[in-house]
């Protein structure tokens, strides 16, 4: 998370070619969100992005059992 959190802060992201660029495992959902997968799938982070502002919104983070109990278009 720490590794994530260091590249976010310095990344320029204005499309979702630019964050494939560097996590090709990310999938993308729709309304800007993103599922990135954490210490081998183990963990899933999901974002919300802000392409215009470069600002990113933490929307969940858990293990690959707490994710598959959450709707990840509403949270």
């Amino acid at each position: 998370m720490e590794s994530w959190y260091s590249d976010v802060k310095k990344a320029k992201w204005k499309t979702p070619s630019d964050i494939k660029n560097i996590y090709r495992n990310a999938s993308f959902i729709t309304n800007n969100r993103v599922v990135f997968n954490v210490k081998g799938n183990k963990y899933r982070l999901v974002i919300v992005i802000n392409y215009e502002h470069s600002i990113v919104y933490i929307r969940f983070i858990g293990s690959h059992k707490e994710y598959d109990m959450v709707d990840v278009l509403t949270i």
